[in-house]
């Protein structure tokens, strides 16, 4: 398929001179355009055959763009901290907000190309790890980003060309390494693997463009051209107005999983405070010996207001060395957690191996506060699940213990618990205006909790309901189930 891309096309100086300052102007115009709009951004990922320009193309769109709305990373081996959690931690942490540019050099496709082409991939993770690439793109446009993903080509006499006259100069020597002589020499390998990179991973919503490179005018206006048309189609499209999202219906009718906790179970304090005290030796020793097996933790507390979640936590934390994990509180997002995908602000936060990362709250308020009070689209939440799924999928595969709990109370002891609230000075800040109105969507989110169990409760990262009327029963069964995950 890289036929097309070595047809020798050139472009004249003066040619070049006239279209450039031209496309220049315009990319300017419309990076302003894209910031002002702010509902999007654009990441622009630099790949392609070594030589063929992608670092000099990087420094062009410095040259040709806004620095201060423009943000671009080159990626080289993980470091120590990144190599300590799942391998997009580090994408995701780099992606640029909405009305921003990123440029991504050497990205989430170069382990996969480098992996197969030097045979530490065998063909299924190779594939798998395509179909991560795929789903991880679709999501940040579902999300609105603007994708554009440039492929830089050079045949193997050009390449060989172009490090010829890279090394006949003590200037440029430098720019020529012995993995590139040795990769030169594999060069069919990497073109059959680059060739199906290609096919697999263009798709409708982030398509590839393959870009001749042996000439650099003829590649710079190219890649001026491609960014301009992305960015005109993008933002020339006339604006679809949208009604903020009504509550959506509950999509079940009758009895919900959970009917089916039984919370008449009860424990006497005596018993509660002789057995607490055992539990947390154990969990104790089970974090400690994380590091050694190459294990993290992630713990997500999810449940009705009052439920005893910051209870279970204290309980949990107090078993563990505070160097080793982490309460992460979710709230209403930021500014700038909202400029991104809602993900992004949970995979920041991702322990290293050996440590702990609890949630008090999390990712599921997307299928549950976002989608019961409308503050998200029916297409944003629906498709939430599969982007949950996928989330905890790439945990588990690297190691991450994932532990769900849903802390479970009935109606009347949630209300008993409001009342002691506001009757208690100390505790009287834990009560809302918010947590009334939330009480009042209670068949709602009966309904929206029932069909987040049902999609992605998975046998790697179950959920785990917790009958919650009575407190010590709820703390040792949190303690009790986080140990059979991880003892």
């Amino acid at each position: 398929m890289f036929e097309t891309a070595e047809l020798g096309r050139t472009v004249s100086k003066d040619e070049y001179l006239s279209r450039a300052s031209q496309l220049r102007t315009e990319l300017l115009d419309l990076q302003t355009r894209l910031h002002d709009d702010g509902t999007f951004p654009l990441l622009v990922l630099i790949n392609g055959v070594d030589g063929a320009g992608k670092g000099e193309t990087v420094n062009l769109l410095h040259e040709w763009m806004d620095p201060r709305f423009l943000q671009a990373v080159a990626f080289g081996a993980p470091t120590d901290e990144e190599a300590a959690r799942p391998p997009f931690w580090r994408y995701w942490r780099a992606l640029a907000p909405r009305g921003r540019t990123g440029i991504y050099f050497g990205n989430w496709y170069t382990p996969a190309v480098v992996g197969r082409a030097e045979r530490h991939l065998k063909k299924s993770a190779f594939l798998g790890a395509l179909t991560r690439i795929r789903t991880f793109e679709q999501a940040l446009v579902d999300d609105g980003a603007l994708v554009v993903k440039l492929w830089f080509h050079l045949g193997k006499s050009q390449q060989g060309k172009v490090y010829q006259r890279l090394r006949g100069s003590k200037a440029t020597r430098w720019r020529v390494s012995a993995q590139d002589i040795e990769r030169h020499e594999k060069y069919d390998r990497y073109r059959d693997v680059s060739e199906e990179v290609v096919q697999e991973t263009s798709t409708s919503a982030a398509p590839w463009t393959v870009i001749e490179a042996a000439d650099r005018r003829y590649r710079e206006l190219a890649v001026g051209e491609t960014l301009v048309a992305a960015l005109s189609s993008r933002l020339n499209v006339a604006p679809v107005e949208v009604k903020r999202p009504g509550r959506s219906p509950p999509s079940i009718t009758g009895r919900t999983i959970l009917d089916t906790v039984d919370l008449t179970t009860t424990t006497p304090r005596p018993r509660y405070e002789r057995q607490l005290p055992a539990l947390q030796r154990t969990l104790n020793n089970a974090v400690a010996g994380l590091a050694k097996q190459g294990r993290s933790v992630v713990i997500v507390f999810e449940g009705w207001d009052a439920a005893g979640k910051g209870g279970a936590i204290r309980r949990v934390t107090g078993a563990l060395d505070a160097r080793d994990y982490r309460v992460i509180p979710i709230a209403a997002p930021t500014d700038e957690e909202r400029a991104q995908h809602y993900l992004w602000r949970f995979w920041r936060h991702l322990p290293a191996r050996g440590k702990v990362s609890i949630y008090d709250r999390s990712w599921y308020g997307r299928v549950l506060v976002e989608r019961v009070e409308g503050f998200c689209s029916d297409a944003a939440w629906q498709r939430a699940y599969g982007e949950i799924n996928e989330f905890e999928d790439e945990l588990t595969e690297h190691g991450v213990v994932v532990v769900k709990f849903w802390m479970h109370v009935d109606a009347a002891e949630q209300m008993r618990r409001f009342k002691d609230r506001e009757a208690t000075p100390f505790k009287r800040f834990k009560i809302t205006r918010e947590d009334w109105r939330n009480r009042e969507q209670r068949e709602s989110y009966e309904r929206a909790v029932h069909e987040m169990v049902d999609r992605t409760s998975t046998r790697a990262a179950p959920w785990h309901l917790v009958a919650a009327n009575d407190k010590y029963s709820a703390r040792l069964s949190v303690i009790r189930t986080l140990l059979e995950h991880l003892v």
